[in-house]
């Protein structure tokens, strides 16, 4: 495939994005199947697409200019643009000769001469008289908004809750590439030994920074080594890693995890039990399920059963059952893995935002119907999001005065992550340890 084409894929898979509210990442695994682009090619699209993407709203800032007096602009050619200034601003490898060449030639084929050369046109102006400054932006929230291409009510609103300079590092961080971590099987095998296997294999891997089942690796993809195909390692941000060991869970225990898809949490867990007890994994779609299923099977996890089931409903569907310890990974606003579906950060909006915190509250009230006394309960989500967060769990026990915060959060996480824990409650930023946003909360039920 000619590089001109990757170019021409990668508008095709950010109009998708775009029209379809599609999962960016999802997106880019069917566009780079269906086209079989080389690794090399396979790297530049991957680099267009997540870079234009993440960039959007500053993209769109610095192409202002020079298309104001354009009447109507089909999506198609905007997103051509983005994409050429992205990678004349941001990709000094690419010549810009290369960049006009190829952005008139697809311009040609996608639509006509007169567009052609008004692309032209636009991207010469640009090299000519250079991008405006985003220093020219007095409003600080916006400047953060436009420079870091973050909704600007979202920035508001993240200022309200975090301040100005925690919000500008959690948004820049979020242009950052996200980390390739792995967790290994810790009933097969430690960090220290697959890092020597994954050396010995070319690959470059590293203990991770906080997880201390967490390995990362520098190069390479996780899911074509060996160790993941025989079921020692999962994919899983560090961040995530630390649900399970807030949950603690015990050998011989009788576990829920209330929202378990794709699995990772459970299969965690699972783990730490070292194949005993059981653990009831819930998700609402069959195809979710099924997910959760075949991560079991590849780990040779027998503990878990998966099963089809509105957890909203769980305090229903399994009356009669008691189970020692409750793992809720909420749905929600995904704003912690924006580096990883940088989407999201468009796709969602406040009403969003308030209608999962709803939701959030209704699972908290079903399931927790269904501890035993003494019993923990772990709430999580991957957001920052105060509203989903800090707010959801105040409400929970202003409602529910048989449970309790648990002060012992501490015991159960590494000490490296202890300054960002408030009683029974942690919220890590992106920024902190350049891993993804989340937060988790663990609750006693009172005996």
């Amino acid at each position: 495939m000619k590089t001109s084409n990757v170019r021409e894929l990668a508008v095709e898979a950010l109009a998708a994005v775009e029209k379809n509210q599609a999962y960016s990442n999802l997106l880019l695994n069917t566009f780079i199947e269906k086209s079989r682009l080389s690794p090399k090619d396979t790297a530049l699209f991957t680099e267009l697409v997540y870079g234009t993407l993440q960039r959007k709203i500053t993209l769109d800032y610095f192409l202002a200019p020079f298309t104001s007096k354009a009447k109507k602009m089909e999506l198609w050619v905007r997103i051509l643009l983005r994409l050429s200034v992205y990678q004349m601003v941001y990709l000094d490898r690419i010549p810009e000769r290369a960049i006009f060449f190829e952005a008139v030639e697809i311009s040609k084929r996608k639509g006509h001469k007169g567009i052609a050369g008004f692309v032209n046109g636009v991207l010469r102006a640009v090299q000519r008289e250079g991008i405006p400054s985003l220093d020219d932006i007095k409003d600080p929230a916006e400047r953060i908004s436009t420079g870091t291409s973050h909704p600007l009510w979202l920035v508001k609103k993240w200022i309200r809750q975090y301040g100005l300079e925690q919000t500008e590092q959690m948004c820049s961080t979020h242009l950052l590439p996200p980390a390739a971590s792995a967790r290994t099987n810790s009933m097969q095998l430690t960090p220290e030994e697959a890092i020597q296997i994954l050396s010995a294999e070319g690959l470059e891997a590293e203990k991770g920074v906080l997880a201390e089942e967490a390995v990362t690796l520098k190069k390479g993809s996780i899911s074509k080594t060996d160790l993941f195909k025989q079921g020692k390692l999962s994919i899983q941000d560090e961040s995530s890693m630390l649900t399970a060991r807030a949950v603690g869970p015990l050998k011989h225990e009788q576990i829920l995890d209330a929202c378990a898809a794709p699995g990772g949490k459970s299969s965690h867990m699972a783990e730490l039990m070292e194949g005993t007890g059981e653990i009831i994994s819930l998700d609402l779609h069959q195809h979710k399920v099924n997910l959760i299923a075949s991560q079991a099977e590849r780990l040779g996890l027998q503990n878990i059963k998966p099963k089809a089931m509105d957890a909203r409903e769980a305090a229903e569907q399994l009356a009669g059952r008691e189970f020692d310890r409750i793992l809720v990974d909420a749905p929600c606003s995904g704003f912690g893995v924006i580096r990883r579906k940088p989407d999201i950060k468009y796709a969602k909006t406040a009403e969003d935002v308030e209608r999962l915190s709803s939701i959030q509250k209704d699972l908290l009230d079903s399931v927790s119907r269904l501890l035993k006394k003494g019993g923990t309960l772990v709430y999580s989500t991957c957001t920052m999001d105060q509203e989903e967060n800090e707010q959801v769990v105040a409400e929970f026990l202003s409602t529910h005065p048989d449970f309790e915060e648990d002060h012992n959060l501490k015991q159960f996480l590494p000490e490296k992550v202890h300054p960002y824990i408030s009683g029974g409650k942690l919220q890590i930023l992106p920024h902190y340890f350049s891993t993804d946003g989340f937060f988790i909360t663990r609750l006693k039920k009172k005996v």
